[in-house]
């Protein structure tokens, strides 16, 4: 990491603290029009980035990608276009006031399987919860998400939101990360990746939310619509190339239901590999023991015609039969690819046994599937499975992402006290807001004032004003972190201006007073 890298990092920080400060004072109009039109450019772009993503990456499918773009876009700002994180919440009832507090300046780290959707997610999040945001993308995305960093930025300014209230790292290295994560600056980690980066943002010292590993086992048993199951969870499975951390990696079938299942399957385009085939398969995927990381995204394919697999072109997922669930198989532990494990089981409770087994080899807290119309079963494989959430009827991928069910849509995936997280259900803007309290005596005697009508912050009026840049040296605009090229703002209005002034000179003073105590 060179001075100058960390000096930029540092300006960055700077702007958003300056940012982060402004937009908390936005009411919900303002807001709600700045997300929508963040995500109207995010929809418009969906394929420009999907295809980018796939040809910088080499992960996953354009179409699939395409699609999650859109959900976690239009599809998200519909989603949570009632949900009000920025006004008061007055019970008068209770005689409480809650008043809503962003975080300030958001950390994101994202991944390279689903790079640009959780650089929309993560920024609309953001955006919604009235926090500035510093996106750091994984080195093999670097250049679809930096630009797609940038394009939302110049989005939401234009819109009205403060410059500097989303920026992006364009050259990440892991001594950068490390220094920006443990800057006292920075508010919350927002971390969606591999094991090692999740727990350097737990070590970091400041707040951290983070995901674990999936490895997700789906259970179908005889009283399950085979048909329709067979479908969904090859669509599930092959979904962007399985690069979803939700999607199924064990199948464990019924013995009563397995041979009909597997036919069902190979109707919807799953190849059930022999057990030599099966072995080549392994050797491919796992030849030290470890994941081939070559493998991650590819095709089924791809994967068959390099391990010396001869299948058809229309194969989708790759059926890999096992004999246990034991660590000590390979093809039982994670695979961000279509090829599918398969472990028939003779009877219920055994099935869940295994998953159980599944879990403990990884994925602990995260997802697991269950096809399955008897509701006995489903709550007792709930109860036994270790992990917080459980996909009926749907393919994982998707359904326990939040897509195809009402969880909350999502591309972080909280797992909880079972996988060492700090929350335990799918990331939401709520998580994104603290909620300071007005608590007025019980006593029934104690009057309760009347709130109503009142906004916390008043500053601003209700209709837009024009926003002055972030107040740099001329010489200075084009920093790295802000927009693709920075628009020339409309006259502010005096009052705002004085407002500013205001604000960045007691922004002053309090960076004055942190170095006298130095």
């Amino acid at each position: 990491m060179t001075d100058a890298a960390l000096e930029r990092a540092r300006l960055m920080l700077q702007r958003a603290e300056w940012a982060a400060a402004a937009f908390a004072r936005y009411d919900r109009e303002r807001v709600r029009r700045i997300v929508q039109a963040v995500a109207d450019v995010a929809y418009a772009k969906a394929q420009h980035y999907a295809e980018w993503a796939v040809r910088e990456t080499g992960f996953g499918v354009v179409e699939h990608k395409r699609l999650k773009n859109e959900l976690c876009s239009r599809g998200l700002a519909e989603h949570y276009a009632d949900t009000d994180l920025v006004s008061a919440r007055i019970d008068a009832g209770r005689k409480l006031v809650e008043v809503p507090r962003p975080a300030g300046i958001v950390f994101a780290l994202t991944p390279s399987t689903n790079p640009v959707s959780t650089v929309y997610f993560k920024v609309l999040l953001a955006l919604m919860t009235r926090n500035a945001i510093i996106i750091s993308p994984h080195p093999m995305a670097r250049e679809c998400c930096a630009d797609a960093a940038r394009t939302l930025a110049a989005a939401a300014y234009q819109a009205g939101a403060p410059d500097g209230v989303v920026q992006v790292i364009d050259q990440p290295s892991i001594p950068l990360i490390n220094a920006v994560m443990g800057d006292d600056r920075v508010d919350v980690i927002l971390a969606t990746g591999g094991t090692a980066v999740v727990r350097a943002a737990y070590r970091s010292g400041n707040p951290a939310i983070g995901v674990g590993p999936g490895n997700a086992p789906v259970l179908v048993d005889a009283t399950a619509d085979l048909p329709a199951a067979a479908k969904r969870l090859v669509d599930s499975k092959s979904f962007d190339n399985s690069v979803l951390c939700t999607n199924e990696s064990v199948l464990v079938v019924e013995d009563k239901a397995a041979d009909a299942f597997l036919r069902h399957l190979e109707a919807e385009g799953a190849y059930l590999a022999t057990p030599a085939e099966r072995d080549r398969l392994r050797e491919f995927l796992f030849p030290d023991g470890h994941f081939n990381t070559a493998a991650v995204g590819k095709d089924a394919g791809w994967i068959a015609q390099q391990a010396g697999i001869q299948v058809s072109p229309r194969t989708r997922v790759l059926l890999a039969p096992i004999e246990l669930a034991v660590p000590e198989e390979p093809l039982a532990h994670e695979k961000l690819c279509p090829v599918l494990a398969v472990l028939r089981v003779p009877t219920v409770e055994r099935g869940i046994r295994a998953s159980r087994a599944i879990l403990r080899i990884g994925g602990a807290g995260h997802s697991a599937a269950i096809h399955s119309t008897d509701p006995r079963t489903i709550m007792a494989y709930a109860a036994a499975v270790d992990v917080l959430r459980v996909a009926v009827n749907v393919g994982s991928s998707t359904g326990s992402a939040g897509f195809d069910t009402h969880l909350a849509p999502s591309m972080t995936i909280g797992t909880g006290f079972l996988g060492r997280s700090s929350v335990g259900e799918n990331l939401r803007p709520e998580h994104l807001v603290n909620w300071t309290r007005i608590a007025y005596n019980a006593d029934a005697a104690v009057p309760f004032g009347d709130f109503s009508g009142l906004q916390p912050w008043q500053t601003y009026p209700p209709q837009p004003v024009p926003m002055p840049p972030y107040p740099v040296a001329s010489n200075a605009r084009g920093h790295a972190g802000g927009p693709a090229a920075d628009p020339v703002p409309s006259p502010a209005a005096p009052d705002e201006l004085s407002v500013l002034r205001e604000e960045i000179r007691r922004l002053v003073i309090e960076e004055l007073r942190e170095l006298i105590k130095v």
